[in-house]
């Protein structure tokens, strides 16, 4: 009845790095630690491997490449596969058009997928792979 508590929250609330909304990059982006995308970004956006690092990408910001990071809150459009080891928050204005691979998830009311969702394991196990093409919160 009194199961452990899983571990839902994200780690890193220490955002380093800002791309602003009067800004569009080309190619692809590496960081580490945090990463505020207000603007945008035509390329891949990659955090360093086996690192605890968050990437927000706001309402008014956009990626078209793939995307992968540790944690990730998603306000925003990507156009790319997303890959994300550990906690994906998908906020009402999320809309993502590729794959997506997250250990656990939240999707709010308004986000939208058009992709295949896939749960990874412990040990970046693949399963339970879902097909959507759908909008949380339609009818």
């Amino acid at each position: 009845m009194f199961g452990k508590k899983k571990d839902t929250q994200i780690e890193l609330t220490k955002l380093s790095s800002l791309i602003a909304s009067n800004m569009e990059l080309s190619g692809d982006v590496h960081f580490l630690d945090g990463l505020r995308v207000d603007g945008h970004i035509k390329g891949n956006v990659l955090s360093k491997p086996g690192t605890k690092s968050l990437l927000v990408l706001s309402d008014q910001g956009s990626i078209s490449g793939n995307v992968s990071a540790y944690d990730a809150v998603i306000n925003g459009e990507i156009v790319g596969d997303l890959e994300v080891a550990h906690f994906l928050e998908l906020q009402g204005n999320a809309r993502v058009t590729g794959n997506i691979s997250y250990h656990q998830l939240r999707m709010d009311c308004g986000a939208s997928v058009d992709g295949k969702l896939t749960r990874l394991g412990e040990i970046s196990e693949h399963s339970n792979v879902v097909e959507l093409t759908a909008t949380a919160g339609s009818k």
